[in-house]
């Protein structure tokens, strides 16, 4: 770890309160940064920045939904106090398994609203405030963009969707220098959607076999994808989508 990498740097990680996008936050904050926490509890918010300056890392944040631009607009403007934004990482997002065919029009619009359009509200919100050139705005997807899988059409739907936008800012901004990717993270350990999608040990068991590299990943190992797609050793990398995902997306070739 390069101790100190973002040190004057300013973070704003949305759904940054849980999970991976706060492994992110917090990989983020020990290597300098000053991280800007968003999520919609503020409870949330409060824990996890006690969290990260209790170990000696810098963190303020506030609630807010990304389903609502006006929110999203408002807890940007917080963050900008600190200066401008290096480092966006956008990661709010929703998960359930439900076959298509039984899913209600509102639970498939709920996930599109919270995945995509939560994070087209995340790019037009902190764009402006960029640090340009040498700003970084990285979205979280997954392999169900590109892998179709039966109970996942409205999660497929949403992150087909961001790996394109992903794609689109990168053309749009890159001539002022911002760089637009987006980390496809596989099965994640003690993570809210491998508790929901994966409730039980032999639902564990049967995924970690399909598993090219037959382990789950941590939560460090996509931090570690975020700060080299955000830092120097990432600077002529735009639109594209790195997958850290023990070879998720590949499937298990049919082999034992």
């Amino acid at each position: 770890m390069r101790v100190g990498q973002f040190s004057g740097k300013n973070a704003i990680v949305f759904g940054g309160t849980s999970g991976i996008n706060l492994g992110i936050a917090k990989m983020l904050a020990e290597k300098g940064a000053h991280t800007f926490l968003v999520s919609r509890s503020s409870e949330k918010v409060e824990s996890a920045v006690a969290e990260i300056v209790a170990a000696g890392g810098k963190a303020s944040g506030c609630p807010a939904d990304v389903r609502d631009y006006d929110q999203v607009e408002a807890a940007v403007a917080k963050a900008v106090e600190l200066g401008e934004i290096d480092i966006v990482i956008s990661g709010a997002a929703g998960n359930f398994l439900a076959p298509a065919a039984e899913m209600s029009s509102n639970a498939f619009r709920t996930v599109i609203d919270i995945d995509l359009v939560g994070t087209f509200h995340t790019a037009r919100a902190t764009f402006a405030h960029m640090r340009k050139p040498g700003s970084s705005f990285i979205a979280i997807t997954a392999p169900q963009a590109v892998k179709p899988m039966g109970g996942q059409a409205h999660v497929c739907a949403a992150k087909a969707g961001i790996n394109m936008l992903i794609k689109c800012l990168a053309f749009e901004w890159g001539p002022q220098g911002v760089r637009v990717n987006g980390i496809s993270p596989g099965p994640i350990v003690d993570t809210e959607g491998m508790r929901r999608l994966a409730p039980t040990p032999e639902i564990n068991a049967a995924l970690t076999a399909a598993l090219p590299l037959r382990r789950y990943g941590r939560a460090d190992e996509i931090a570690s994808a975020a700060c080299y797609l955000a830092g120097e050793e990432g600077a002529y990398v735009t639109g594209t989508i790195l997958d850290v995902d023990g070879g998720t997306a590949l499937g298990s070739g049919g082999l034992a």
